[in-house]
């Protein structure tokens, strides 16, 4: 068998061999990335913009809370914070200066991370507001994360669901009119927790109304004005644990300028929140009974009952807490505290 090949002159087969080494080199580069990056999830670099250049630090909500939307960049209008730029668009990973990951959804997609290797500085932070015994997927973080973000005080960045501020100056504080005993809203009817067995032995020596499904309708744009005619809320966690101090007490009872009656962690763990006398504690009781015939005392006693608003004069309420909120902290935290970490155990620490 004869093969008839026409000869090339030199130059020629160089410049031919020169581009089968390059469209093999293309084809391999091309087959590595199909091989590495997910078909579903792609990563692209973003060329810096003008607009968040001058922000100088990129965050990343790597999903917004509960998928809820929100405008993510009012630091500037809400608090008067500047420096940060927030995005929900993860195509600005591999620029962002941190991601911020929503443990509730996080949870519910446990393979929900970058696919990507960790850009150089970048830090991860671990946002969470629920309490150790309704979380998981906790031991699946060891070694990702760099910071802590929750409503616990020992976290990096303190993100609790509200808190008094001491005012300048003494402020007027008027108590509503009361015509109602005890009232408490609940959603979750859970009979396997101690705030509803504790709720069953109450209602045996006073009247509770409950608010709830199942229960009386409590409309969320009525809910200040119904709970404000009640003497006292009771503020009942569905966790004791430490710090977990929620919206029961800072919005449905203190923005309702009612008394709280409050079931969760220790009184002393409140009074790092609030005055000793802001509040009363199940605990400070031997039995709801016993708890039931004091306010029922302070039902009838006006001067005693007042004593329970004097601390308001000098403190406001910070109760309705917002997204924004919570991220804008984040905001000044990493202007502030540029140090580098990672944390071993997530679960060692929360739980």
């Amino acid at each position: 068998m004869v093969l008839c090949m026409t000869k090339l002159p030199t130059d020629k087969v160089s410049i031919w061999l020169l581009l089968q080494i390059l469209i093999s080199l293309a084809l391999i580069f091309y087959i590595q990335r199909m091989w590495h990056t997910p078909a579903d999830v792609q990563c692209p670099v973003l060329e810096r913009k003008a607009s968040w250049e001058q922000s100088r630090i990129i965050i990343l909500l790597w999903t917004l809370p509960f998928n809820d939307p929100f405008n993510l960049n009012q630091c500037a209008e809400l608090f008067g914070i500047t420096g940060c730029f927030f995005t929900s668009d993860r195509r600005f990973y591999r620029n962002a200066d941190a991601v911020i990951f929503h443990h509730a959804d996080l949870m519910n997609r446990p393979n929900d991370l970058p696919h990507w290797p960790q850009p150089l500085n970048q830090r991860w932070i671990w946002f969470n507001l629920e309490s150790p015994v309704h979380i998981s997927y906790l031991d699946r973080l060891d070694n990702m994360m760099n910071l802590t973000m929750t409503y616990r005080r020992d976290s990096d960045i303190f993100t609790p669901y509200g808190w008094a501020l001491l005012s300048k100056e003494p402020q007027n504080f008027n108590i509503p009119a009361k015509s109602r005993l005890v009232a408490w809203a609940t959603s979750n009817w859970n009979p396997n927790l101690r705030r509803v067995h504790y709720y069953e032995e109450l209602k045996k020596h006073l009247q509770v109304d409950v608010f709830g499904p199942g229960n009386l309708q409590l409309g969320r744009d009525e809910q200040t004005a119904v709970l404000s005619q009640y003497k006292f809320y009771l503020a009942f966690e569905n966790s004791e644990t430490r710090d977990y101090i929620t919206e029961k007490l800072w919005n449905n009872a203190l923005l309702s300028r009612t008394v709280p009656v409050v079931l969760g962690p220790t009184r002393e763990n409140y009074e790092r929140f609030l005055p000793a006398e802001a509040f009363i504690h199940v605990d400070d009781f031997p039995s709801a009974k016993e708890l039931a015939e004091f306010l029922l005392a302070l039902d009838k006693d006006d001067e005693r009952y007042q004593k329970y608003f004097t601390w308001r004069s000098h403190y406001e309420v910070v109760g309705s807490i917002n997204w924004q909120t919570h991220y804008c902290k984040a905001c000044v935290f990493l202007q502030n505290n540029p140090t580098y970490k990672t944390i071993p155990s997530i679960m060692k620490w929360f739980v």
